[in-house]
């Protein structure tokens, strides 16, 4: 069966379609591993988190996730609107094998369709897998990514 994409979240936020979520955990905690591994936590986490402008897209292929997209439309005074995606992976067997490049081009799509004129994500800098992947891309890094943790 050929790679799908599914759009879990709807233009207000609300999960619309509840029923992937639990597959889609096993996927997202293989990039973000303090995600909590109970299907009812983490639907609570993207409620809140799709709540406050988050959407979430899978890549689902024989009823199974392959990889996702968190992504967001924000607007700054630097770049007007900007497609910026929170979390994008690919399961892990599943990589080299275009689920990563079909979740970009579907990202790409979104964003023009939303009147973006940038998309933007972070990578860890220890990623140099998913680095290599953006880059092949045509990602470009133009900035430096600075935090400060808040007790």
């Amino acid at each position: 069966m050929p790679l799908a994409l599914l759009c879990v979240t709807d233009d207000a936020g609300r999960i619309a379609a509840p029923e992937w979520l639990a597959r889609a955990l096993l996927v997202h905690r293989q990039l973000h591993e303090n995600l909590p591994p109970e299907a009812d936590a983490y639907r609570q986490v993207l409620q809140r988190v799709c709540a406050d402008g988050g959407r979430l897209t899978l890549a689902v292929e024989d009823e199974a996730v392959r990889g996702l997209a968190l992504w967001r439309v924000v607007e700054n005074t630097h770049e007007g609107r900007r497609f910026y995606v929170n979390d994008l992976v690919t399961e892990a067997a599943c990589r080299g094998r275009g689920v990563g490049k079909a979740l970009v081009g579907w990202l790409e799509d979104e964003a023009r369709r939303r009147g973006c004129a940038v998309l933007a994500l972070d990578s860890g800098v220890t990623r140099h897998g998913a680095h290599h992947f953006y880059f092949r891309e045509g990602f470009f890094i133009p900035a430096f990514c600075f935090r400060k943790l808040l007790k």
